[in-house]
């Protein structure tokens, strides 16, 4: 008994001990946290959930601090109730600044809780990190964003410039109610400002957890869907031809495999590779400065090429996604056809693209179509020293040493939207995760002091660009 107390008293101590080495959170990040919280734990998919709950959670919030009912504009349309958002105003001192724009999207990609170890709608801390659907993805900065404007509201901060925060819905889901897209088409004027702050930045953690760089999302390729359909009369399986929609479509989804778009560089593409190259001392820090100085030297292409993140960066990419085709199993097939997801480089036309696909075919029989939404055409931002100076200084700040590099992103985000309308959407530094947080998959997760750091971080960034005091 007396050695059962013993080890009882001895695990009490290194748990009070474990207890007292992590630190305290500060009022502060307590409100912080459980906004994060509420965020995460509101269920906002398209199958199970509600962007109009949390917005109007949101707005409660906002309402609660002091804030006008003509600066809490909420949005959504009849065909789609549950996709709803928020548009919140900040008003600056200045008339002569344009406003800012922080912009988030509230909607998540649906998680079924027999997949994941821990349920995807509750948000838990362990082993310092928060887990989640949208603790990476991108409920942390929405939540920094919210947390940004009532801190301001609480201490009284002036700003010069005008700050709004759009928080919106349907960018996890192709072909849903799109929040970004309906303001810009629909309230341009409530969501106008020179610049917006979107997601797409941030820095990727070492193996000691460290960020070993910074990036700043300036501009993303478009993403445009194509279908590939070969028809034929068919017949009775029993005397099968060669003419078979089937065998037809393969050919072409071969030749597409094997095409290769050319290699494009504009001016952020070509500064990180630039600057990418320069921190390193091998084969592949040399390709990258050969490719920025000229992007036809093949034999630097041919390096970069075999890490599928350099590559993509380089071109348009074209890749299968789904298949369907046939009718019967005892029939030939009169249609077949594929889904080709494209990634356009900037600048290039999604009707262009089109005919490159039909040319890289090579069979008039192959129909080449494209399939909606069609999105407009990228407009990359430019590298505005007023937005770079201040994330540039602020990463020197708070992560010494640590290299802030401009990127392009490969993927996409709703601030294709803005750009059509004249807003250049920017990506900041801050935030940064494991190489892998699991987003758009299983056991998505965010390093808990990457999230708290980068709270501090983003909300000096946006005092920096709003000025005032």
């Amino acid at each position: 008994m007396k050695s059962l107390v013993m080890m009882t008293t001895s695990a009490l101590f290194l748990a009070q001990s474990a207890l007292a080495e992590t630190p305290a959170l500060r009022p502060d990040q307590q409100a912080f946290r459980a906004i994060y919280q509420e965020l995460v734990e509101t269920d906002t998919s398209i199958t199970t959930g509600s962007c109009t709950a949390l917005a109007a959670k949101v707005g409660a919030r906002f309402k609660a601090a002091g804030f006008s009912d003509s600066q809490i504009t909420y949005f959504s349309v009849p065909e789609a109730p549950k996709e709803g958002g928020v548009v919140i105003v900040y008003p600056g001192t200045s008339q002569a600044v344009k406003p800012m724009l922080l912009l988030g999207h509230i909607d998540v990609v649906t998680a079924k809780r027999e997949d994941w170890t821990r349920d995807p709608y509750k948000m838990i801390e362990e082993n310092g990190y928060f887990y989640g659907r949208g603790t990476a993805d991108m409920k942390a900065m929405d939540a920094i964003w919210i947390d940004t404007l009532l801190r301001f509201k609480a201490s009284g901060y002036k700003p010069k410039r005008t700050v709004k925060l759009a928080l919106t819905c349907g960018e996890e889901t192709t072909g849903a109610f799109d929040g970004a897209e309906w303001l810009s088409k629909n309230k341009p004027d409530l969501i106008a400002a020179e610049f917006a702050l979107n997601e797409g930045g941030g820095g990727r953690a070492g193996p000691d957890g460290k960020p070993t760089v910074m990036t700043l999302h300036v501009g993303e390729k478009i993403v445009q869907n194509y279908r590939i359909e070969a028809t034929n009369p068919g017949g009775h399986s029993s005397i099968p031809i060669p003419d078979n929609a089937i065998y037809e479509l393969a050919d072409a989804l071969v030749k597409i495999r094997a095409y290769e778009f050319p290699t494009q560089l504009n001016d952020t593409t070509r500064a990180y590779f630039a600057r990418s190259g320069a921190a390193r001392k091998d084969e592949v820090g040399a390709a990258m400065i050969a490719v920025s100085k000229n992007p036809q030297d093949e034999a630097a292409v041919a390096v970069l090429n075999k890490d599928r993140s350099y590559h993509s960066m380089l071109r348009t990419t074209c890749v299968a996604t789904l298949l369907d085709g046939g009718h019967a199993n005892n029939a030939l097939p009169q249609r077949a056809g594929a889904n080709i997801n494209c990634r356009i480089f900037p600048g290039n036309d999604v009707e262009a693209i089109r005919a490159d696909l039909e040319k890289a075919i090579g069979d008039p029989r192959m129909k080449v179509t494209l399939v909606p939404p069609i999105r407009p055409a990228a407009v990359p931002p430019k590298l505005d020293p007023k937005i770079v100076a201040p994330a540039e200084k602020l990463v020197a700040k708070y992560y010494p040493g640590v290299p802030l590099v401009p990127v392009m992103s490969t993927g996409g985000t709703d601030g294709i939207y803005l750009e059509t309308i004249g807003i250049p959407s920017y990506g900041p530094p801050g935030l940064y995760g494991d190489a892998d947080s699991g987003a758009h998959g299983l056991n998505e997760h965010a390093r808990v002091d990457a999230v708290y750091k980068g709270r501090d971080f983003l909300f000096d960034l946006v005092k920096e660009y709003a000025g005032g005091s």
